[in-house]
């Protein structure tokens, strides 16, 4: 795993938890709050993307630990957390699109999350396959 994605991991899991612990703890200052942040339906939707962000959390520290371990599996894992982390970043860059809303402070780090893993799934896949053929070939 190279250092940029460890960095991107490390900022990003530890960047989710921050976030919900602020969330659930209400400390972000009113005018920082996405529109509607009282709509019942707005409270629903941002909560919905708990579990998902906390699994990418779980997958990115998991793939951590494993190449910590010298396991190889940490690929698969890294890999599982880094399409998430896309999915996530799409999720809510697509609501607020079809929203018609624009705030950079919260486009900015959904498009962080849609983004930086398109540089990183390729790299993984590509080795992901040619170990998969030398060991078929071994």
């Amino acid at each position: 795993m190279s250092r940029s994605l460890k960095t991107f991991f490390l900022l990003t899991d530890i960047g989710f938890l921050l976030y919900w612990a602020v969330t659930w703890g209400a400390w972000i200052p009113k005018e920082y709050l996405y529109q509607d942040y009282t709509n019942p339906l707005l409270v629903a939707w941002n909560l919905s993307f708990l579990p998902l962000d906390l699994l990418i959390s779980a997958t990115g520290f998991y793939s951590l630990f494993l190449l910590h371990c010298s396991d190889q599996r940490w690929r698969l894992v890294a890999l599982i957390s880094l399409v998430l982390t896309f999915c996530s970043g799409l999720q809510a860059i697509a609501f607020w699109s079809f929203r018609g809303e624009l705030d950079w402070g919260w486009w900015v780090p959904n498009l962080y999350l849609m983004i930086y893993p398109l540089f990183y799934i390729p790299m993984l896949l590509r080795k992901e396959q040619r170990i998969s053929t030398i060991s078929k070939n071994a």
